[in-house]
């Protein structure tokens, strides 16, 4: 940045004048000069490290910020350092998404291949929809709950193993550390240190021994957040390309049903698109690419559903 010394209001104040008799004027206004110029380099240095700070780690790691990093964490706030909670609903909210999405548009595309009409489209397709996205939901909650009570189940007998054999599985997870490089004496003396620490020590045996990771206490309450995602992103993305066949009569009646059927076919890429870029957000991928991956995807189904449809009518005509 630039400042205009000219333009800035260097006055002498009567101040400067009784305590610095020996400056003339001329002299005072350097020294306010100095002192402007000296507290805009502050301000900037100030700036610049609340604009490191406020990038966090994350940004640093993606743009490759080695000084915003080496900044974040060694200010006074890196024990808040921020990781992406919501990649944990990620799954079901672009799993629910896309498999709402192309169950339905695989209807609209099935019953345009075999030349049904637009009832039967809404029919078939809003009956489905809510069905299949129920379904999922229920399936995402109980599974999801069924898999964190296996987990802690697992926890259970390996903290009751470590209470009634602790050097066997002492020795395992030193023996494990020594695979993983770590030479036996680094490896016995970590285990060993660890191993004061009970309730630590089954969690790092878990993630170790087992590959698993323990699940939070409030997993039920996870569990079912996780089902209502799933429900709630296959039911809206899922109707999108049904709704097509509602709002666009309403406002072009005369629109044949391939028309329609072109509508629900833009509108179903342009989701696609979206949900690909979206996903790209917690991910490593570039965003346009991911979009296009999961548009060719959906297209790819589509083209499925369509043919069939169109063989199974040329079949019953026959």
């Amino acid at each position: 940045k630039k400042i205009n010394l000219d333009q800035t209001n260097l006055t002498v104040h009567p101040i400067d004048s009784f305590f610095f008799p020996i400056f003339n004027n001329k002299s005072l206004l350097q020294h306010r000069r100095s002192q402007i110029i000296g507290r805009f380099i502050m301000s900037e240095c100030t700036e610049k490290t609340n604009l490191l700070l406020s990038k966090g780690a994350r940004k640093a790691f993606e743009g490759k910020d080695v000084e915003a990093s080496r900044k974040f964490h060694d200010s006074n706030v890196r024990n808040e350092e921020e990781h992406k909670s919501e990649g944990g609903l990620l799954k079901p909210m672009i799993f629910g998404g896309l498999d709402g999405i192309l169950t339905s548009f695989a209807i609209v595309a099935g019953a345009a291949g075999g030349n049904l009409s637009s009832s039967v489209v809404l029919i078939l397709g809003f009956s489905n929809i809510f069905a299949d996205a129920l379904s999922m939901g229920v399936g995402e909650f109980l599974s999801s709950k069924a898999e964190n009570e296996w987990i802690l189940s697992e926890r259970r007998r390996e903290a009751w193993e470590l209470e009634n054999y602790p050097e066997g599985e002492i020795q395992e997870m030193i023996e494990i550390f020594e695979k993983k490089g770590m030479s036996h004496e680094d490896s016995e003396l970590v285990v060993k240190t660890m191993s004061k620490y009970e309730e630590f020590f089954v969690d790092i045996m878990m993630t170790q021994e087992l590959e698993l990771q323990v699940p939070e206490d409030d997993h039920v309450t996870e569990s079912f957040r996780e089902g209502v995602i799933m429900f709630s992103s296959f039911a809206f993305f899922g109707s999108l390309p049904v709704l097509g066949y509602v709002i666009f009569p309403s406002f072009f009646p005369e629109m044949s049903d391939n028309e329609l059927f072109g509508c629900a076919c833009a509108v179903t890429g342009c989701v696609l698109f979206l949900l690909g870029s979206v996903k790209s957000t917690f991910c490593a991928s570039n965003w346009f690419v991911s979009g296009v991956e999961t548009l060719l995807l959906g297209g790819a189904c589509a083209t499925v559903a369509y043919s069939i449809g169109q063989i199974i009518k040329e079949y019953i005509k026959t």
